[in-house]
């Protein structure tokens, strides 16, 4: 979009910080962002929130690069690990509940939610499974090498398939986060 689509506002918010409020009014508490050059930028516009920030200095990496720097702060003794997009800021709070608790409950399951029959966004992934990534893997691929563990969840919610790639996505997300307040 030629500009940090994590730092345009959503209800006088920036996208990054929407994302995490909902993300900590779910429940989950270990929360890790992984941030790039302009990491100063979102550290400001997350402000006081209580998550762990990493640096990617890489800024030509894939995105398998951020996740890699990411899982290395990650609880040693978290289960599963629930990979979350800043351009997906529409996902709601009854979603993540929704994955969290069918992963206590099935716990060796890779969890993607589908809206309208359409795959999105977060997946939740067994710890031990998305640990492949350190074999130099996607996520897409690691999806691919465990079809038997891959579990889809129907959600209510559009915000798992809205995305922030272009600007006419960017007003099509302002529309709907006007209907939501």
């Amino acid at each position: 979009m030629g500009q940090l689509k994590q730092l345009l506002p959503i209800n006088e918010k920036p996208a990054i910080r929407h994302c995490l409020e909902t993300i900590i009014a779910s429940g989950i508490n270990d929360i890790v962002i992984v941030v790039g050059e302009d990491g100063e930028k979102m550290i400001q516009a997350i402000n006081n929130l209580t998550v762990k920030i990493v640096f990617n200095k890489e800024p030509e990496s894939e995105m398998a690069d951020s996740l890699r720097a990411g899982l290395k702060s990650v609880d040693a003794s978290s289960k599963g690990v629930l990979v979350c997009l800043a351009d997906h800021p529409l996902i709601s709070e009854e979603t993540f509940k929704i994955l969290i608790k069918l992963h206590e409950e099935e716990p060796d399951w890779i969890l993607i939610p589908v809206y309208n029959g359409k795959r999105g966004h977060p997946t939740l992934f067994p710890k031990s499974v998305i640990n492949d990534i350190f074999l130099g893997i996607n996520l897409r691929e690691i999806i691919n090498r465990n079809p038997d563990s891959v579990k889809t969840v129907s959600v209510k919610d559009e915000g798992v398939i809205l995305d922030m790639d272009t600007t006419d996505d960017y007003r099509i997300i302002l529309e709907r986060a006007g209907k939501e307040k």
